[in-house]
């Protein structure tokens, strides 16, 4: 029989939004009971944004020493895997260590319990814990459901049975191979399959889609390819993969027909959510469901809010942390602007790096909207002719003409990621495109380009 235990909150999953709520519910004096059945923290920390970006940042750093010579003079670099590896083992992810992530915690009162939790009714649940048994909490104001995602299993021929990578295990890794196939054009894999590049090894990206970077602009996706193939990254787009084999510690993809032979498989396409095995038709939800509902105020059902991928508002460490805030303030009795979507931004650390905010020109039209865009070219403007090497990027504004304020903008370039805060503010607070003609836009940066395609509007 379980044992019973009495809380004013359970939260289902120790993501970025389930820690965060977690700890501010238990530091306003709430009983909080936090459940995790992995990694405390989450994939952000351990396998995903933290990790990445250390990579990311050392890749960066070749990348530039390789475009010196025409600017600065001859320089060499011999790129040294085993630093990077260091760095994601020993300082950031402290050799996958949760420990730090739990005492914050525990520190500010929560009740962290370790295994699979699944919801028993409105404001139950009961957690199966790693020795087999059980124990179940009632949650007298309700339970914040942050249950994440994981890597999605790919229904290719053979793929299951063969040991490749996904991001969970590539960050492990103690030596990089001589080639390796990355399956998936989106952020994950176009990041990796530049870092890889950079260190070295020889990397064939393969996307189903038409273009890699599919849910960003044309023209994004253009930059992109054009940058990875003058890198030396094996491009292809709009392929089928038939069949995957592993034999003699080598990869046989069929990829349109032909062989890829590779010694590593890194498979980066998509993430499936923790919903069916979570109980959710013991609230009335569908178990089969890919995302969860809510309202503006992160409610889910009764006595029940859901924060983070699992509401289908984006797989970023950003929204699920705005999400808790919006969750909690709800439990805590305290008024707040409800969940707003409109200007949900995202970054992808390539280089150029790729940020964007709003929505496509594409999504604008699907919605009616009387769509006006212009573009502006890095390279032409007076920091990208000054940058020179490494100078690769675009502005483009979506606008709705009708209102007069943009409703989506993508700025790929150096910093991209930093000159896109301006337009995400102009998204999310619908400055007029009339206002943003007459604002002073330092010179020479970056973010004047954002000018050049405003008179273009």
């Amino acid at each position: 029989m379980a044992q019973h235990t009495d809380a004013d909150v359970v939260v289902l999953g120790l993501g970025p939004g389930g820690e965060y709520a977690a700890h501010t519910l238990a530091s306003a004096g709430l009983t909080v009971v936090g459940v995790e059945r992995h990694l405390v923290g989450g994939e952000c920390p351990f396998y995903g944004c933290i990790p990445s970006k250390l990579w990311i940042r050392g890749a960066g750093l070749v990348g530039e020493a390789r475009r010196a010579d025409a600017q600065a003079g001859p320089t060499t670099v011999e790129p040294d895997w085993g630093r990077v590896r260091h760095r994601i083992r020993d300082e950031a992810t402290h050799d996958w260590s949760d420990d730090g992530h739990v005492q914050g915690l525990e520190d500010a009162g929560v009740t962290v319990v370790r295994g699979h939790a699944r919801l028993a009714g409105p404001g139950r649940v009961v957690v199966t814990e790693p020795g087999g048994g059980t124990q179940e909490y009632a949650a007298a104001r309700g339970v914040v459901l942050n249950s994440g995602t994981r890597p999605a299993l790919l229904p290719i021929d053979g793929l299951a049975q063969t040991p490749y990578w996904t991001n969970r295990e590539v960050f492990r890794v103690e030596e990089l191979p001589r080639t390796i196939a990355v399956v998936g054009g989106g952020p994950i894999g176009c990041e990796l399959a530049q870092a890889l590049r950079r260190f070295g090894v020889e990397v064939t990206l393969l996307e189903v889609a038409d273009q890699i970077m599919a849910v960003e602009e044309p023209e994004t996706s253009d930059l992109i390819t054009r940058v990875f193939r003058r890198e030396g990254i094996d491009v292809r787009a709009g392929v089928t993969i038939d069949r995957v084999r592993h034999a003699d510690d080598r990869f046989t993809l069929t990829v349109d027909g032909s062989d890829l032979v590779v010694d590593r498989l890194l498979v980066a396409a998509g993430r499936a959510p923790n919903l069916d095995d979570v109980g959710l038709e013991t609230v009335g939800l569908d178990p089969a469901a890919r995302t969860v509902d809510t309202d503006r105020r992160m409610r889910a059902g009764e006595r029940l809010w859901a924060v983070g991928d699992l509401t289908g508002h984006g797989a970023y460490t950003h929204v699920s942390m705005y999400q808790a805030q919006i969750a909690v303030r709800d439990l805590l009795g305290q008024d707040g602007p409800g969940a707003d979507y409109r200007a949900v931004s995202r970054v992808t650390f390539t280089d150029p790096e790729v940020g964007s905010v709003g929505l496509s020109e594409q999504q604008a039209r699907a919605q009616g909207l009387s769509v006006t865009t212009a573009t502006s070219d890095l390279p032409q403007s007076s920091r990208g002719w000054l940058h020179g090497a490494g100078n690769d990027g675009i502005i483009k504004l979506v606008a709705d003409a009708d209102r007069g304020v943009l409703v989506g903008a993508t700025s790929a370039g150096p910093s991209g990621g930093e000159v896109l805060s301006m337009l995400t503010t102009a998204v999310h607070a619908e400055v007029p495109v009339a206002t943003l003609r007459t604002m002073h836009f330092a010179y020479p940066t970056f973010h004047r380009a954002v000018q050049v395609a405003l008179d273009a509007l």
